[in-house]
């Protein structure tokens, strides 16, 4: 059986033909699709991080909201750029989270992407060390943010206290027990990837690759996805270890899913550069029939090789219309593979 689950960029545009105009909107309407998505049997509700864009930004309050509304389903992230968090303060944050949902968080975080501004991390207070690149800095906050979470009390109290403590040095609180082997780093390198399993991460891979061999996108993915967990024997960790990709995915069964990604029947693999970064991959779009789709996804390597399937939903046309992209995935598409 394969995790399914969506991933949300939440973007919002005070424009006539969008369902979420305003940010509240999107905030809303994402607590609402969650829920939604969990009726209809779907595993997870993941949202994208962007900040100084109309999208979803500080994610901690939303997966909160989904948390208090939902019971079952995984609640995540993919991904939260590293360069613009205090390390502390979304321990915090995330261990709050999780307990307000028991125990449900699937948080993917990483070094960013290119952002709306420049440097935007500087507006938040971050700056790199001395010989430290913005990439640095987002992994040495991502290691501290890990330390944090295995709950080891580290700063010392002080004697007249305005409440009694606990004996010996403190930790953050709130702590939530297990959140540290639920993280995940969304990795764009076979390199990162091998990274992210000496770290103790799960992986998170999407559509897009900041590297480029000539081979389809998803063989590239699924050499990338093996390495990982190669890398993960290798470390020796005890657990199991998780991969998710994204794909965009849209059977077409009715006359608006053809008005909306009709003319997508003809995807295929981009390669370009990302703002003056090495070559880029990005995969295809699958969109057709639900025979069609079907026949394509199981000649997808990296989908085979992964656990858990995120599926891109365009929230701008809404909670209905996604809540029904989400349950042709699972309750069409997914049997059809032997996915459930």
């Amino acid at each position: 059986m394969k995790h399914i689950g969506f991933l949300s960029f939440g973007h919002w545009t005070p424009h006539a033909s969008s369902q979420t105009r305003s940010a509240a909107d999107t905030l809303l309407q994402s607590i609402d699709l969650a829920v939604a998505a969990e009726e209809l049997g779907a595993d997870g509700a993941y949202f994208r991080v962007h900040h100084f864009a109309r999208q979803l930004a500080s994610p901690f309050p939303l997966l909160a909201a989904v948390g208090a509304r939902t019971s079952r389903i995984e609640i995540g992230t993919g991904v939260i750029d590293m360069r613009y968090e205090n390390p502390a303060y979304m321990a915090e944050d995330a261990g709050a989270a999780d307990l307000i949902s028991g125990g449900r968080l699937q948080l993917g975080i990483s070094r960013g992407s290119p952002e709306q501004v420049i440097d935007g991390w500087r507006h938040f207070g971050h700056e790199p060390r001395d010989g430290e690149s913005d990439a640095d800095m987002a992994r040495r906050h991502a290691a501290r943010f890990l330390e944090l979470l295995e709950g080891e009390g580290f700063a010392e109290p002080n004697p007249r206290p305005m409440f009694p403590n606990p004996p010996g040095l403190l930790r953050i609180e709130p702590w939530s027990e297990g959140l540290r082997e639920r993280i995940w780093w969304g990795a764009g390198t076979r390199a990162t990837a091998e990274w992210t399993a000496r770290q103790g991460m799960h992986l998170m891979s999407s559509t897009l690759l900041t590297e480029d061999t000539g081979v389809p996108f998803h063989e590239l993915q699924a050499e990338q996805i093996q390495r990982f967990r190669d890398a993960w024997t290798a470390a020796g960790h005890a657990r199991e270890p998780r991969v998710s990709v994204s794909r965009s995915i849209f059977p077409i069964t009715d006359e608006r899913d053809h008005a909306y990604f009709g003319m997508e029947r003809f995807s295929t693999d981009q390669v370009g550069n990302l703002q003056g970064s090495a070559r880029a991959r990005f995969g295809k779009t699958y969109a057709g029939e639900i025979d069609e789709i079907v026949e394509d996804l199981a000649a997808d390597t990296a989908i085979a090789a992964a656990d858990t399937l995120l599926v891109t939903v365009p929230n701008q046309l809404g909670v209905d219309y996604n809540a029904h992209v989400i349950e042709n995935v699972v309750k069409h598409v997914a049997p059809a593979l032997g996915w459930r």
